[in-house]
């Protein structure tokens, strides 16, 4: 294993355990509002803490980009940790069993490691750039699905960004009605995750922050899938508007969704 992304295993299975010890006493979590639709609890921060203090032990010069902790800078910039400590807090404080530890480090821009850990179910995701991608140790690949007629697709409802509540229904109404199936499971994370194991055939969604995606970005990649913004370009990381897939699947779920964009989703 690259000695950066055991540091990132290492850092995601101690977030785990703070994870876990709270999820046992969900009545005890402190819950605050960051904004509309959008909370935060002291378990995030002590999660988000233990990530840091685990990285910074062996990479004390490192930026780190937290959802929480905003952006530490270091002295070696070409680093850069990107993490989410609680990717489903929703679910966790509802004590819906569907969350996760997203971590991804960037070398001089580029994705380089990743890891997307699920602390209930024991399941670590971990991919490193040009090695492909793992689920506890084990080879994962996309499900290189031809067609929509089938699929099973993953999705999140653009709860913070209301706005675009009509044009995202249109998109669903007409991949709902080629599909198999459709999923909201409530955690980007680990739908990233799914796609690269080949549980769902794709995935996409308006409005997510890089720590939402870093980490499943590569992991898709390097299992063998595309990761676009909703154009089929690579702009997805500033816009936050996702589609994850096989390569071939994409190009079908881009061509049904395109007429709904409207010009705030086609950038």
């Amino acid at each position: 294993m690259h000695p950066m992304l055991n540091i990132a295993v290492r850092s995601a299975r101690a977030a785990g355990k703070v994870i876990l010890r709270a999820f046992e006493q969900v009545d005890k979590i402190e819950i605050e509002s960051k904004g509309t639709n959008d909370i935060v609890t002291n378990v995030d921060i002590s999660a988000e803490l233990a990530i840091v203090e685990t990285i910074q032990k062996s990479y004390p010069h490192h930026t780190i980009i937290g959802e929480e902790c905003g952006v530490i800078e270091g002295k070696e910039s070409d680093y850069q940790w990107i993490i989410d400590p609680l990717d489903g807090t929703s679910n966790f404080v509802k004590g819906i069993p569907h969350f996760a530890v997203s971590i991804a480090l960037k070398v001089k821009g580029k994705l380089d490691q990743s890891v997307i850990y699920d602390p209930i179910r024991g399941e670590l995701f971990t991919a490193s750039r040009g090695k492909g991608a793992q689920l506890n140790g084990f080879r994962i690949r996309v499900k290189q699905s031809k067609e929509l007629k089938g699929s099973i697709l993953a999705t999140g409802f653009p709860f913070k960004h209301k706005q675009h509540t009509n044009a995202y229904l249109e998109m669903f109404k007409t991949l709902f009605g080629k599909t198999s199936d459709m999923r909201r499971a409530g955690s980007a994370a680990l739908d990233l995750a799914y796609v690269a194991a080949g549980r769902v055939d794709g995935y996409f969604e308006i409005g997510l922050k890089p720590w939402d995606t870093a980490a499943g970005e590569l992991m898709v990649i390097e299992a063998g899938g595309l990761v676009t913004d909703f154009v089929g370009g690579h702009n997805h990381s500033n816009s936050g508007n996702i589609v994850a897939s096989s390569p071939r699947l994409a190009k079908e779920i881009l061509k049904d969704i395109r007429p709904h964009l409207g010009e705030a989703l086609s950038k």
